[in-house]
């Protein structure tokens, strides 16, 4: 499967999302951060990479906001990042993905108390971030 990626465009988006694996970007992060590297690659290209990943369960792609951006992660073979659920900066719009056995268990009880099935790597939860709070107490 790694040959389908065998373009130098393909790999420099592969690489981009492997080297900061656990991270999420858009696709014009991926575009800025190739132009970054001195290499210019297109958003029809950037996608066109991005649904052969996410078929090939090396990226997960969400989306976590009617209207907003997809955000995409390299999971690579592990696929261990399935179960986590996103915190969503109200105010700088920061997404950070958590692995939490609190939330854990509060998805047990909601499953064995009200018969509905959450689904962590849907779930986002709204908030304010830790740095935006302490510049609001500055």
């Amino acid at each position: 499967m790694e040959n389908s990626y065998n373009t130098k465009q393909g790999e420099l988006i592969l690489n981009i999302l492997k080297n900061a694996a656990g991270e999420h970007f858009t696709a014009d992060d991926i575009i800025r951060l190739s132009e970054q590297e001195g290499r210019k690659v297109g958003k029809a290209t950037v996608y066109r990479h991005l649904d052969k990943l996410i078929r090939s369960g090396k990226v997960r792609k969400y989306i976590v906001e009617e209207g907003m951006s997809a955000c995409f992660e390299y999971v690579g073979a592990s696929h261990s990042c399935h179960s986590h659920y996103h915190l969503k900066c109200s105010s700088c719009g920061e997404l950070l993905h958590v692995k939490c056995d609190f939330l854990d268990e509060v998805s047990s009880h909601i499953f064995g108390h009200h018969g509905f099935e959450i689904k962590p790597e849907k779930t986002v939860l709204y908030g304010i971030c830790k740095n935006c709070r302490e510049a609001e107490n500055v």
